[in-house]
């Protein structure tokens, strides 16, 4: 925890053979409440100019398309519900922002907030991407805090990471940890209201 209201986490690695890695956070968020039912009236902002498509498996196909006239164009905050895919969102968007490698400094990759609560998440991040995944396979089997079931879009996450299968797609920045260098990314989610 920080004094402004965020969850850190550091994530490091060494190894002393190649080894890829991609490190990340699986949290569920509701800004409405853990009981409050579907986020789709969440509005979010990535601070992302394309993503990564995806095929029937979800596993990006090594494309990078641009987001701007689709579903996955968050370039200004938008509700979730607003432009919602048949199957919802479980994509990685490339974040426009420089990142760890360039910057050396954390950077603000996405923001969402929830009109009703007036609650907002801020996230930072030296990771290139960003997967944006709205609880698509939640099916009431999650008990969660007071006994509370989690239902299809209940939550969201959002997972800084490098992209997704990224060891097979030359054109991705390369996941592969070598001997002698440390993996070492941070994300930071900042909470106001």
């Amino acid at each position: 925890m920080t004094q402004e209201n965020g969850i850190r986490i550091q994530y490091k690695a060494k190894s002393d053979k190649p080894t890829p890695v991609n490190l990340s956070n699986h949290s569920y968020f509701n800004l409405g409440g853990h009981a409050s039912g579907s986020v789709l009236d969440h509005d979010v902002q990535i601070f992302a100019s394309s993503y990564t498509p995806v095929d029937d498996t979800l596993i990006p196909t090594g494309q990078i398309a641009d987001v701007k006239g689709t579903a996955f164009d968050f370039t200004q905050p938008r509700t979730i519900k607003s432009s919602f895919p048949q199957n919802g969102f479980d994509h990685n968007f490339v974040l426009s922002v420089p990142t760890h490698a360039m910057t050396g400094t954390l950077q603000l990759v996405a923001k969402v907030f929830h009109s009703e609560t007036g609650r907002t998440m801020t996230i930072f991040s030296t990771q290139p991407g960003l997967q944006f995944y709205t609880g698509n396979f939640l099916d009431g089997t999650k008990i969660g805090k007071g006994g509370c079931a989690y239902h299809k879009h209940n939550g969201f996450c959002m997972e800084t990471q490098n992209f997704p299968d990224a060891i097979n797609h030359d054109a991705f920045p390369s996941s592969v940890l070598r001997p002698g260098k440390e993996y070492a990314h941070e994300t930071v989610y900042q909470f106001s209201w």
